[in-house]
C-alpha cells in the first residue's frame, strides 16, 4: 500500500494542474463542459534519441493512432550534440519529420519530408502533407505519390520547394529556433516597401483570387472521403478555402471569408486590416485552419481575426462566431476539433496566444468552457498550435515556440480519466 501511495503522490503532482483546469469553465455554464485530465504518460520516450521540434500538423487515422508533423529545423545547435562525431553530448538527435505514434504512446512508424503546416491521413493510411502545395505520401517509403497542381512562383519571389525546406543539413548544426521570424521581419526601407508592393500588385494581377491552384502556403488539410472531397486552406490573399477532388486531386470549388466566390475576393490588404476588438475585416486575416463536421458543415477559424466561419461544404455562409476579440500577435481561433458524439455538440477550439482549450456549443459558438494556460507543467501550454480528437474522445495537442511537445487528455469519465481522477484524490 505504501508503494501504490507513493505511485498515487507522483502521478497527482504531474495531473493536478490539468485536474484543476478541466473543472474549471465559464460562469453557470462550467456544468456542461466536458471534463478532460492530462496522461503524463503519453507519449513514451521517443526513441534514437531523438529531440522533437515544433508541432505543426496532427491527425488521427482510423485506427485512433496518432500522426504527428514536427519541424526538425526548429532545433538549435544546443540540442544536437548526440549528431556530432564523436558526439559531445547523450542528446540529441533531429527526428524525422512525420511521426507516427500508437495509442499506448510507441513509435510504430516515421519518415522524413520537407517540413510542413498541416496535415491528414486517408483510410489507407496515405499521409498527406501541406508544403507549397498538398503532397500524398506512401507512409511505408516516404515516396511522394501525388499532388496538388500550384502555380510555379511564390508571391515575393522564387520557386516553390516544398514549405520549410531546409538546405543541407549538417550533423550538429541546427537552425535559428522556434520562434525566429514569427513577429515578422522588419519592414526595410520606404523604397523596399514599395518594391515589394509593385511586385506582389503585379503577382496578384498575373494569378487572380479565382486561380484554380494553390497559390499561397498550405495552413490546414481535411479530408472526407463521403463526399470524395480534399479541402486544403491556401494562405494565398489571407486564406482561401479550396476544395479538390479525393481520388483526381482535380480543383472543385473554393471561396473566400462570408462565403464570398474566389472571384469575388478582394486584392486589396486594407481589406484584410484587422485590429483587436474591432470590427471584423472583410476578407480573412489570416492563418486560417478548417474542419468539416459529421452534418457537412465547414467550420473555417480565422486565427488573426479572431473569428470561426461556418458553412455548407459548398460554401453558402450561415453564421460567425467570435472569440477572445481583444487577443493581439498571433490571433485565438487556432484547430478546430469535435466533441466525439454522434451530433457533435462541441466544438474544441486551440488557442496558441492564450494557450487555452476552447469547448464552444456548436450550435450557438458561445463558451462552456476552458481548459489550460500559458506553463510548461502537464497540462498546461506554451504555444498550443494544433489539436486532435479520436473517435472516443481524447484529445491530442502539439505545441510549438517553447513548448516543442504532445500531450494527451482523457475524458474525466473515461476508464483512464478514473484512474488518474482517483490517484489525485489520494492527496487531497
Amino acid at each position: 500500500m505504501k508503494v501504490n501511495l507513493k505511485i498515487g503522490v507522483l502521478i497527482a503532482l504531474a495531473v493536478g494542474v490539468a485536474f484543476l483546469l478541466s473543472n474549471a469553465g465559464v460562469g453557470a455554464q462550467a456544468q456542461s463542459a466536458p471534463r478532460y485530465h492530462v496522461d503524463p504518460f503519453w507519449p513514451k520516450p521517443l526513441p534514437n534519441k531523438w529531440k522533437i521540434g515544433g508541432i505543426t500538423g496532427l491527425a488521427v487515422d482510423r485506427n485512433d493512432d496518432v500522426w504527428v508533423l514536427n519541424r526538425p529545423n526548429d532545433l538549435t545547435d544546443i540540442e544536437l550534440h548526440a549528431e556530432l562525431t564523436p558526439p559531445a553530448a547523450d542528446c540529441c538527435v533531429r527526428p524525422p519529420s512525420m511521426i507516427h505514434i500508437d495509442k499506448n504512446g510507441n513509435v510504430i512508424g516515421s519518415f522524413d519530408a520537407p517540413q510542413g503546416h498541416g496535415m491528414d491521413v486517408d483510410s489507407q493510411g496515405f499521409v498527406y502533407i501541406g508544403q507549397d502545395t498538398v503532397r500524398k505520401y506512401d507512409p511505408k517509403s516516404g515516396k511522394v505519390v501525388a499532388e496538388i497542381a500550384r502555380v510555379p512562383e511564390l508571391e515575393n519571389g522564387g520557386t516553390p520547394g516544398g514549405r520549410g525546406a531546409a538546405p543541407e543539413r549538417i550533423p550538429g548544426r541546427g537552425g535559428r529556433g522556434p520562434v525566429a521570424g514569427f513577429l515578422g521581419r522588419g519592414g526595410g526601407s520606404s523604397a523596399e516597401g514599395a518594391a515589394r508592393g509593385a511586385g506582389a500588385a503585379a503577382f496578384r494581377a498575373k494569378y487572380p483570387a479565382s486561380t484554380p491552384m494553390i497559390v499561397g502556403g498550405i495552413e490546414e488539410i481535411r479530408i472526407d472521403e463521403r463526399t470524395n472531397d480534399i479541402y486544403v486552406a491556401d494562405s494565398y490573399l489571407g486564406g482561401r478555402v479550396m476544395v479538390f477532388d479525393f481520388k483526381t486531386l482535380a480543383f472543385k470549388r473554393g471561396w473566400g471569408a462570408y462565403g464570398r466566390p474566389l472571384s469575388e475576393i478582394s486584392t486589396n490588404d486594407a481589406d484584410r486590416a484587422y485590429t483587436p476588438g474591432g470590427p471584423m475585416p472583410k476578407e480573412f486575416r489570416g492563418h486560417l485552419t478548417i474542419n468539416v463536421s459529421n452534418d457537412g458543415l465547414v467550420y473555417a477559424a480565422d486565427r488573426n481575426a479572431n473569428r470561426i466561419h461556418v458553412t455548407t461544404r459548398e460554401g453558402k455562409f450561415l453564421k460567425e462566431f467570435k472569440l477572445a476579440e481583444n487577443t493581439g500577435v498571433g490571433g485565438a481561433t487556432g484547430g478546430v476539433g469535435f466533441s466525439p458524439d454522434k451530433q457533435q455538440r462541441y466544438l474544441y477550439i486551440s488557442d496558441l496566444t492564450n494557450n487555452h482549450i476552447y469547448f464552444l456549443d456548436r450550435e450557438s459558438g458561445k463558451e462552456v468552457g476552458r481548459m489550460g494556460s500559458m506553463g510548461e507543467s502537464a497540462g498546461s501550454f506554451w504555444g498550443l498550435h494544433m489539436i486532435a480528437v479520436d473517435s472516443r474522445g481524447t484529445i491530442y495537442t502539439g505545441e510549438v515556440f517553447g513548448g516543442q511537445r504532445l500531450q494527451r487528455f482523457v475524458p474525466a469519465d473515461s476508464a483512464r480519466g478514473k484512474l488518474l481522477d482517483q490517484l489525485s484524490r489520494m492527496t487531497q
